[in-house]
């Protein structure tokens, strides 16, 4: 008879699973700005804005300071996105003034309440990215640009907000915008941006503080101080210029009419406030 080899010995199961080691790991591929740069316009064609903004945040994150062209492109993401919900929000709280079912007011309620994070989400958003742009932005009509939009999103925070978040949406947009008024005295006064800073300010008067007398001044001191200056602007500016004075002449239109308590067509002085 030929001898058994030896069996080997019982091997003793362990209760747990032993950890298996992670052999993977993560390469941080460079991203292609330009590549960004493209899929904001294709979904800006497209008019598929949140795609546009996913796009844009990216783009600054990754880049330190944007060109012209590119922070066009993120203000009119985020205007179009935020500004969907903003229409939105009138909506619904219209339909909800005029409402006496409870049933139907719980629906509408569920649904403001939803619009409302959306907008304090997307806002949110937009106000962390022009924090780091403006801090890395030594361009005067860049930090002025970021700074009215600080201002903007603080302003439509305002718009929903209640008690102590509205108060505070208030003081953050006053103080953006007190600081882009500063900083756009270095730039022309027939600047499209500071122009443009002037025309949201005085909305942010009108509508959320509600002092008529100071959303006029500004919008006037900025029109008077812009047309005494138009004889010398070449063509492209001219027109620029003149686009934002108009909007600029049609609010100041429209509040005189309101302060005269004259009939006015509907418009609750935000249709046309700010500029792409």
């Amino acid at each position: 008879y030929f001898s058994q080899p030896p069996l080997p010995p019982r091997l003793t199961l362990l209760p747990f699973p032993l950890p298996s080691l992670d052999t993977t790991f993560t390469v941080n591929m460079p991203v292609d700005l330009d590549v960004l740069v493209a899929q904001a316009k294709m979904a800006e064609m497209a008019e598929r804005y949140e795609d546009m903004t996913a796009a844009v945040k990216q783009l600054a994150e990754e880049k330190p300071e944007l060109t012209v062209e590119e922070r066009n492109l993120l203000s009119v993401a985020y205007k179009n996105v935020v500004g969907a919900a903003r229409a939105s929000w009138r909506v619904l709280t219209s339909v909800k003034a005029k409402q006496s079912d409870a049933s139907k007011l719980a629906i509408i309620d569920s649904f403001i309440a939803k619009v409302e994070k959306e907008l304090s989400d997307k806002c949110a958003e937009l106000l962390a990215l022009v924090d780091h742009l403006v801090k890395t932005n030594p361009d005067t009509q860049a930090t002025v640009f970021y700074l009215k939009m600080a201002g903007d999103y603080h302003r439509y925070l305002a718009e929903f907000k209640q008690g102590s978040e509205r108060d505070g949406a208030i003081s953050n947009a006053r103080d953006q915008y007190e600081r882009a008024q500063k900083a756009a005295e270095d730039l022309k006064q027939t600047d499209p941006i500071r122009l443009g800073l002037a025309l949201n300010y005085s909305v942010f008067y009108y509508e959320i503080i509600q002092e008529s007398k100071t959303a006029t001044d500004i919008a006037k001191s900025a029109f008077d101080s812009a047309i005494s200056e138009l004889d010398t602007l070449q063509e492209d500016e001219y027109k620029d210029a003149t686009l934002i004075m108009q909007l600029i002449r049609d609010n100041l239109s429209l509040w005189n009419a309101d302060a005269a308590d004259q009939p006015v067509t509907e418009n609750d002085g935000t249709e046309v406030e700010e500029m792409s």
